[in-house]
């Protein structure tokens, strides 16, 4: 029962003393924490010093979609439903080509943005120059963009207009390096892989002091890939065509210039896509006007030769008649005969090999509905793989089965061509016919008159020609003027405010890390370390009762002496082993339980101060306390009382037990009249043996009668098996270690003598706490103490 409440009473202990032992691990340390926080603090101010701040510049643009584009759309879409190919959203594909590097890298040679200028500064990050600049420094995209890695330039800019450059470049793989210093501006400073100008800006003055500045040339390719990266563009919802577009970048006017030049280009590259088949339309016209034009010039000189030749004023009333009569079948003839022609000149125009990726003139007057509806479906179809290509390659999906629909409508259009010239050729030949009967009434009207027919007719079919030509000029040309833009900014480019760096958040990082650093170093310090540092250490390592803590003292009149128990002291130490004493006693439990064997795994864990001073603490309860010098490997208990004879001792003793009388070895201690001693004695040969005798249990049998507690000394159970032949002799036993010397891994073999009961009562004892490192919360009250005792040699045994 006693010992289930002993249990009970240390379970408790060890769940209150966790929390404080871990609170006190950690905050007795604070001194690094602090000194940690102050640095990562000073650091994170440095970091914000020398980074320079990142704005968001937002707007919103909106993608019109124009009427074509929906008729092509509805056209691929009644495609894809018959499963020919599959198309993406228009708006998707707008946004792409918005976000693409080849769009980006046109506004950054635009805006010349491959080139960035700062203002170079002491202490702090640079600032960035933006077209207030007090030089322009320039070098052609076209040069810039065949550099094997950026151009750095270091510049001196004082107060005479002198400037010094240090220009660094990348030639071959090789690294160059250049200086240069000018009277005068502008400066032309040409180098092996390109020329870069630097001039002034005419409305600034010199500047009052010398300015360093530092310009970056880079590839504008490479600063496209970084725009695109810094750029988003994303629809604002999923039934609108509204786009948001962000940018993010250190120069808010920079970056509002970059979104509408972005916006801009992209309406110009749009509406030269637009205006493709247009143009191709106004080209075929103008070549058909100059054709017309010289044919008919030819015609009105032919029919004024013939006049005057002939000498005709007026014709007859027969023919005025007959020519009234097939004025209409004449008027139908001209217009056929324009159809023919117009419909012969597509037919060559398809057929041509260098056609076959263009889109095919569609407003030139054609009046078959079904082959202009044709033509206007295929270049749909053409215009938009011209704009998927910009942004995807042969390969895509969507190309391929573009390709499939351009192919089949193509021979749609073919085929309607071939069509629509065999029903014109038809049409003329019924009219011939028709034209026949009439010319047949007018045999006999004079041959001048016939010929004169010919001829007007020629020249009222060219004429007609060439005015319907002149009507489909102005109306292309109309379409060409009124073609919108295809982008339209909704709300203008302005500053959402600092995105980077976020002081709030760089802080509060650099507070964690400040503190995050010192607890890591103390948990890894934790983990290295193979010493035992106190009670909780203990704890963890074993199940075996802890009676007691010692600390180590600072001072004091018995600083020379190792007996720190004395008479009427009420000195921690004393405080310490009466409370050990009571814990012992405790577990004793039963008053013919007196034996008390001390032990440790090593020399220099303080066994013999604590089986001296326990047994003095025994002795001031006013009991009759011998100790019992057991470690007869090593003697050591005459020098803790100084007793300077040493000769006698109880391997005499167990050597002869019949020729020695044990009395006569027992001393006095000199610190109290109730404590006696026996000293080993001489080392022996064999000490195993010697302990191993009956002789020893008759010596602990005659002194159980005589005194009240016996306190054996022994040597170190790690190092000989002294003690293990000692046990049985014993009622309980006392374990030592010493903090900051016993190695957690002798805690394996106090484990093992447990769990095989190979030592009666075990107990141990946390000895030599420093409480000058102030590690343990617990052992509150000790104070400042100094040492009472020190170990600085190996035990020895052969």
């Amino acid at each position: 029962m006693k010992e289930d409440l002993c249990d009970d009473i240390f379970d408790e202990k060890e769940e209150k003393t966790d929390f404080q032992a871990f609170f006190f691990k950690y905050v007795i340390h604070w001194p690094w924490f602090i000194v940690s926080i102050l640095i990562c603090a000073f650091l994170a101010f440095i970091y914000l010093r020398y980074q320079p701040p990142v704005y968001e510049i937002l707007s919103s643009v909106l993608i019109k979609e124009e009427d074509n584009k929906k008729s092509a759309n509805n056209t691929l879409a009644a495609m894809q439903d018959f499963g020919m190919f599959s198309m993406t959203n228009n708006f998707d594909n707008e946004v792409e080509i918005l976000k693409s590097r080849t769009l980006i890298k046109k506004v950054v040679s635009r805006l010349n943005l491959y080139i960035n200028t700062v203002q170079k500064q002491t202490f702090g990050y640079d600032i960035p120059l933006y077209k207030n600049s007090p030089l322009d420094i320039f070098m052609t995209a076209e040069e810039a963009e065949k550099l094997d890695g950026d151009i750095l330039l270091d510049l001196t800019y004082d107060t005479r207009g002198k400037l010094s450059a240090e220009v660094s470049y990348t030639q071959n793989d090789e690294k160059q390096k250049t200086q240069k210093h000018f009277d005068k501006l502008p400066a032309i400073l040409p180098l092996p892989i390109g020329v870069i100008t630097i001039s002034g800006i005419d409305s600034l003055p010199l500047p009052i002091e010398p300015i360093k500045l530092k310009a970056t040339i880079s590839r504008p390719t490479a600063v496209a890939i970084g725009y695109s990266s810094a750029l988003t563009i994303e629809p604002t919802s999923k039934t609108s065509t509204i786009a948001a577009v962000s940018l993010k970048n250190t120069n808010t006017q920079r970056a509002i210039d970059f979104i509408n030049d972005l916006i801009s280009l992209y309406n110009i590259d749009t509406n030269s896509e637009k205006n493709e088949a247009a143009q191709k339309s106004a080209d075929f016209i103008e070549e058909r006007i100059g054709i017309i034009n010289s044919e008919l010039g030819t015609t009105e000189n032919e029919l004024a030769d013939f006049k005057r030749r002939a000498g005709l004023t007026d014709l007859s009333s027969d023919a005025q008649l007959v020519l009234q009569e097939s004025s209409k079948y004449e008027q139908q003839y001209a217009e056929n005969a324009t159809q023919i022609s117009l419909v012969n000149y597509l037919h060559d125009y398809i057929n041509d090999p260098a056609n076959n990726d263009e889109v095919i003139p569609a407003n030139v007057g054609l009046s078959d509905v079904n082959l202009t509806s044709a033509i206007e479906k295929y270049n749909n179809l053409v215009v938009e793989r011209k704009r998927l290509l910009r942004t995807s390659s042969e390969s895509n999906p969507a190309i391929i089965n573009l390709n499939t629909g351009i192919e089949a409508m193509r021979h749609n259009v073919e085929t309607t061509v071939g069509s629509v010239l065999k029903g014109l050729q038809i049409t003329r030949n019924n009219i011939d016919r028709q034209s026949r009967k009439y010319e047949s009434r007018i045999s006999n009207a004079p041959k001048q008159e016939q010929e004169f027919m010919t001829i007007s007719r020629q020249q009222k079919i060219k004429d007609t020609l060439y005015i319907m030509l002149l009507q489909k000029r102005e109306e292309n040309a109309i379409t060409l003027a009124a073609t919108a833009n295809n982008g339209r900014i909704i709300e203008e480019p302005m500053s959402a405010g600092t995105v980077s760096p976020k002081s709030k958040m760089v802080y509060v990082i650099a507070f964690a890390i400040g503190i995050g650093i010192p607890l890591g170093i103390i948990y890894l310090l934790n983990l290295l370390r193979f010493r035992i540092e106190g009670h909780l250490d203990v704890e963890k390592l074993t199940n075996v009762p802890i009676i007691g803590d010692i600390p180590l003292t600072d001072g004091g009149k018995n600083e020379t002496s190792p007996i720190a128990v004395r008479e009427n002291d009420n000195g921690i130490m004393a405080e310490t082993f009466r409370n050990l004493r009571t814990n012992l006693l405790f577990i004793m439990g039963d008053p013919d339980k007196k034996v008390v064997l001390v032990t440790s795994t090593i020399s220099g864990e303080g066994k013999t101060f604590m089986a001296s001073n326990l047994a003095v603490s025994l002795a001031l309860l006013g009991k009759k306390v011998i100790l019992i010098g057991l470690d007869i490997r090593k003697p050591g208990l005459n020098k803790a009382f100084r007793l300077s004879h040493k000769e006698k001792g109880i391997t005499q003793y167990l050597a002869a037990p019949q020729s020695t009388d044990l009395h006569a070895l027992i001393q006095p201690s000199g610190v109290t009249p109730n404590l006696s001693l026996i000293l080993g004695g001489p080392i022996p040969p064999n000490p195993t043996e010697l302990l191993a005798r009956q002789s020893l249990e008759d010596a602990i049998r005659t002194l159980r009668e005589e005194y009240d507690y016996i306190v054996l000394d022994t040597a170190p159970i790690g190092m000989v098996t002294d003690t293990l032949i000692l046990s049985r002799v014993a009622d309980a036993s006392i374990y030592v270690c010493r903090a900051d010397y016993t190695h957690k891994t002798d805690y394996q073999l106090i484990n093992e003598l447990q769990e095989r009961h190979r030592l009666p009562n075990l107990c141990t004892v946390v000895n030599g706490i420093d409480m000058k490192k102030n590690k343990y919360g617990y052992y509150y009250g000790y104070g400042k103490y100094g040492r009472y005792y020190g170990y600085g040699k190996k035990y020895g045994y052969s």
